[in-house]
């Protein structure tokens, strides 16, 4: 009687038997054909003929459908169909006993039922230097593919692929992406590819199997408050949760070059927060000045404002700006060649006191001050670009690097008919947030797409996912995505200490900016001080507190006046009609340049450096003066020295009275 043990050990016997029964079956079959057809066609020459053809025919039908598997698969199967289909045709024709035809069967037969069972053994044990999972690939169209041991890290996995000499490329392996991620069952952000820069066929592919981006982390502080630019900018952190971290000047020990900065992404995804993160993150550094730039009037970023050595709203004072820059790029880099700097680095920034770094024939220590790197922010640049036209800041981009200015745009679609091609190309980062698909082109490099990274797929569904591609940053590294930290209502108050901070012991701008600046901007540039604006947030709060507890909401400038005194009688002259009378004289054209000289003088105390006859309109009609005749006057003040033009047809750059040639 069988007990269940016994039982039980046959079935699993059994089992494992079973997958290796079919080669030991194809031998008994092979045996029973040829003594079938011996029995049947042993005198006919026809059937001769007919099994040799049958048997070649046979035999490259399996070499050709072996193709699409391994070498050695193709040559094992098509040797064992010819020496098997040769024993056939022999044992029809002579007959299964003759001569040596029992013995090959005999010994022939076992050996290659026992090769293949060899083989499956073989098949499910890791090879040498190959993963388990190459069965992943098998599923993707990738069968001779080869899968490497890989590299598990904490929600990360890398394992080295290498794809079929002379039958596949990286191409292949990166149009497989979407469907690994699908035999996953994961999304396709999760599955990265990153090509060998030496092959194309090899490379390493990047799994992360929990989106540890789906937390909302709000934003709690600068990383590394009082350190120096020079060191990373953390701005959020990667899906297996690594800090997402960024450069801005460069480094000539490491090889790391000084960059400038695309923010992209459409309404809803998250730039804002994305800005806001590096924002802080340069603030808080000790040795670092910005000069700012936001048309939506500082709607996101009056907390910060204080901090700022330099802020404006857009307008004539943004192209100022511009202006600004791009005069103290030379300026800058005339300093820093002067002082035996190649780039701008941390020496820079201090007091010159070495002797290697003096601008002094005599070698000795200069003591010049220090000049601070230099953040030069353009934020919803998309307007500036239309007000200055979509090459505004293609010469800065080119020119600002060497000089310790890094360029920062922001908008939202980046394409060619709102920025020039020459501009873009000259922004090496890109912080890529969601955006349309049709625009993952105009945000990332054609390389990054093909490796895994779709920002398309995002849209604005999932605020503060971005992809950031950045010197600095291992090339692996530019497929991931990452997330940048949340702002809500609760970080107001640490920006504000953190504005309060950058005034009080942040850098100033060191003379040779100021004096580029001033040269150009007049009184629109103050420079940061300690007693500088309020944010709004606290403006708003004040006004909240002075009418809860009764307190004056006065102008400054009616300050004076006591509400209770009697008005002022009438005097000569109140009854005399305001319309309707005849229009003043024409002023004589000595009068007239007169006159338009001190209307510059005007601008210039107003801080409105660069004008156009448009900004002319109110005092023409004063004066009974033409557009045409100030548009002559303009060009006039240019070749005077007075004015310099922009690179806006039209707009002139005042030049101060102190300084005009």
């Amino acid at each position: 009687m069988n007990t269940g043990t016994g039982g039980s050990v046959r079935g699993y016997l059994l089992n494992r038997a079973k997958p290796h029964l079919p080669p030991w079956l194809a031998v008994g079959g092979a045996g029973l054909a040829g003594a079938l057809g011996n029995w049947r066609w042993s005198d006919s020459s026809a059937a001769g003929v007919g099994l040799t053809l049958a048997s070649v025919a046979l035999t490259s039908v399996t070499w050709w459908a072996g193709k699409s598997t391994s070498s050695q698969r193709r040559l094992h199967s098509a040797i064992t169909v010819a020496a098997g289909s040769a024993w056939v045709t022999a044992a029809c024709l002579a007959g299964p006993t003759v001569g040596p035809l029992d013995d090959l069967y005999l010994m022939g037969g076992p050996a290659l039922a026992l090769s293949w069972n060899v083989r499956m053994v073989l098949r499910h044990n890791d090879a040498p230097g190959e993963s388990s999972d190459k069965g992943l690939l098998e599923k993707v169209g990738l069968a001779r593919a080869q899968i490497g041991v890989a590299k598990v890290e904490p929600n990360r996995v890398t394992a080295p692929v290498a794809l079929a000499a002379g039958e596949q490329t990286n191409d292949d392996m990166a149009k497989a992406l979407g469907n690994i991620a699908s035999a996953l069952d994961l999304p396709t952000s999760a599955v990265r590819y990153t090509p060998d820069p030496d092959s194309n066929r090899r490379g390493d592919l990047v799994i992360v199997p929990e989106d540890m981006l789906a937390e909302t982390v709000e934003w709690e502080g600068p990383s590394n408050l009082g350190g120096s630019i020079a060191e990373p900018l953390v701005i959020g952190r990667y899906d297996d949760g690594a800090p997402l971290l960024l450069w801005l000047p460069g480094d000539p020990e490491l090889g790391r070059n000084s960059t400038h900065v695309l923010t992209a992404g459409m309404s809803g995804s998250g730039k804002g927060d994305a800005a806001l993160n590096l924002l802080t993150e340069i603030l808080s550094r000790r040795d670092v000045i910005v000069w700012f730039s936001d048309p939506k009037a500082f709607q996101d970023f009056a907390p910060l404002r204080p901090g700022l050595d330099w802020g404006v709203e857009g307008g004539t004072d943004t192209e100022i700006m511009v202006e600004a820059v791009k005069a103290a790029i030379p300026a800058r880099t005339r300093w820093l060649g002067e002082h035996g700097y190649r780039q701008w680095v941390l020496a820079a920034a201090r007091q010159q006191n070495d002797r290697e770094h003096t601008c002094r024939s005599d070698g000795t220590a200069c003591g010049c001050p220090g000049m601070p790197f230099l953040v030069t922010w353009f934020e919803e640049a998309a307007n500036t670009l239309r007000a200055l036209g979509d090459d505004a800041f293609t010469g800065i981009a080119q020119e600002a690097r060497s000089a310790g200015v890094s360029l920062i745009v922001s908008l939202q679609r980046p394409s060619y008919d709102q920025m020039s091609t020459s501009t873009r190309a000259s922004l090496p980062s890109v912080i890529a947030l969601g955006c349309d698909p049709r625009d993952e082109g105009f945000c990332l490099p054609d390389d990054v797409l093909a490796a895994g990274a779709h920002p398309g797929a995002w849209g604005n569904r999932r605020p503060g996912y971005c992809y950031v591609i950045s010197p600095g940053i291992p090339e692996d590294r530019y497929p991931s995505p990452g997330r940048t930290r949340r702002f809500t209502h609760r970080a107001v108050p640490v920006m504000e200490l953190l504005a309060t901070w950058a005034q009080r012991n942040g850098a100033t701008a060191d003379p040779v900016t100021v004096g580029a600046a001033v040269g150009v901007a007049g009184t629109a540039y103050t420079g940061r001080t300690t007693d500088g604006p309020q944010p709004a947030a606290l403006r708003a709060v004040r006004e909240e507190d002075d009418m809860n507890h009764g307190g004056p909401l006065v102008d400054p400038e009616d300050a004076g006046i006591d509400p209770e005194a009697d008005l002022p009688g009438a005097e000569e002259g109140d009854d005399a009609p305001i319309f309707g009378q005849e229009s003043g004289r024409k002023p004589s054209p000595e009068e007239a340049r007169e006159l338009f000289a001190r209307a510059l003088e005007e601008f210039e105390e107003e801080g409105r450096m660069v004008v156009g006859p448009k900004d002319f309109t109110d005092w023409c009609d004063r004066h009974n003066l033409s557009r045409s005749w100030v548009s002559k006057r303009l060009k006039d003040a240019a070749m005077d020295g007075r004015l310099e033009p922009t690179n806006t047809t039209g707009r002139w750059r005042i030049v101060p009275a102190l300084t005009a040639a």
